[in-house]
Order: structure tokens, then sequence, then C-alpha cells
């Protein structure tokens, strides 16, 4: 699968046109989900039939479970959890014998931890957000038929991996952390206030603060400046 494929019909008077998919999306901001919504939802046209949205990880798993959509499109970073704790709750759905509810990563992450951690949790693929919405659809429809779909810079990160009798590298910084910290770390890398970090978690500003002083701390660094160059040189930007 190659994000800049002309291969498939999807614009019009393609075989896809008269099949359906139905879909839910799962991303913390709003006006990216109604971007979504807006190129790949018209279902005459592209036979995808959103069925529903979430913003954080409680919401997704009530939403994949009461709907149970063929594709769930997840994006990586999500309050309360991630990706990975969407798929882990969702692991029932996707292990049924008949109609398995199937996930196709969407996210601006590109790191390779972030595709690994999908992947190993049960997401049968993993698309950038630069994709196209023609080719979008069409990553969609493959993996509701089982395929695997990715990036193409992104596959070599999957192949390598799972190739590997090795042992991943472990990264003993990272390791310090709870997943929540590792949650506001990649928010104050991003330029996040500590107010809009405690409305993304739901959380109190008070508890992002404790949090950046543990991550802090666990990392012997200075100042969010100093933490923002630590987390973009291991990508977790």
């Amino acid at each position: 699968m190659t994000e800049d494929a002309g291969t498939n019909e999807t614009d019009s008077g393609g075989a896809e046109e008269t099949r359906r998919v139905r879909v839910v999306l799962v991303d913390d901001h709003r006006m990216f989900r109604a971007g979504v919504q807006a190129e790949i939802g018209e279902t005459a046209r592209t036979g995808v039939e959103v069925v529903g949205e979430a913003a954080d990880v409680d919401q997704a798993v009530t939403v994949i479970t009461a709907t149970r959509p063929e594709v769930v499109l997840l994006d990586v970073h999500l309050p309360g959890g991630g990706g990975v704790e969407v798929l882990r709750r969702c692991a029932p759905l996707m292990a049924a014998a008949e109609n398995p509810v199937r996930f196709l990563a969407l996210s601006v992450s590109d790191a390779a931890e972030d595709v690994i951690g999908v992947i190993r949790g049960g997401a049968r693929g993993y698309v950038t957000k630069t994709i196209t919405g023609a080719d979008l659809v069409h990553s969609v429809f493959r993996v509701q038929d089982g395929d695997a779909v990715f990036s193409p810079r992104l596959a070599g990160f999957v192949l390598d991996a799972f190739a590997s009798t090795d042992a991943p590298p472990v990264d003993e910084d990272m390791d310090r952390l709870t997943q929540r910290e590792r949650e506001v770390l990649r928010l104050i890398a991003r330029g996040y206030a500590y107010k809009e970090i405690a409305k993304q978690l739901f959380i109190s500003v008070k508890t992002v603060e404790s949090h950046v002083s543990a991550v802090l701390r666990k990392l012997q660094l200075s100042n969010r400046h100093e933490l923002t160059r630590w987390a973009t040189a291991r990508r977790l930007v």
C-alpha cells in the first residue's frame, strides 16, 4: 500500500462504490475528525459510512462496542492511555470469529515506537495524516478485507521489528515514566500549555504540574525546553 498510489477508483465509477464499510473515527481533535468525515464520509460516493466518533480512550471503547464497525480509524496519541489502550480493551472485538472489528492507525506521528506499538496491539495497518482522501478510502477497504496497510516508510519499521529475533532495544529513560507521564511529556513537547494539557487529558492543572515535575526529575532535566529537546531527539513529538 502506498499513499500516492493511484490505482484505486474511489472517486467515480469505481468497484468500491458498490461496497459499504462502517467506520468509527477516533481522534482527540474535533476539527480533524470533521475533516476526515467531510473527505471520506459521503457514503454514496465513497462507500464509507461513519457510524461514530470518539475523542478519548473511554469514549472510543464505548462507541466501538456499541456500533461494532468493520474498521476503526485510530489516532495513536489519545487522552486516557493512547491508541494502544483502545486496542487492548477492544481485543475481544478484534478476535471475534464473525464480523471482527479491524483497526487502521491514522496518525501524524511516524515514530517507530508508535508504529510498532499499535501493530503489536493488533492494528491491521498504519498510515500518516498526509494520506489523500482517495487513498484513505482504499486503505479502509483493504483493512476491511483483512489486508495489512502501511505508508511506505513505515512498513520498514514493522518488517525490521518482526524479522529480528532479538529483543527490541530498551529505552531505560522512557521505562522510568508511567503511561500518563509519557502522555504529558508528548503534549509538553508539542508546545501545549498546562491548561491545554489538563483539558486534553481530563485532569487538573495541578496534576499536570505534578506529572511534569516527576518527568523532569526522572529524566534529570531542568525545564520544559530541555524536555522538548529530549523528546524531539527520540522522535516522540
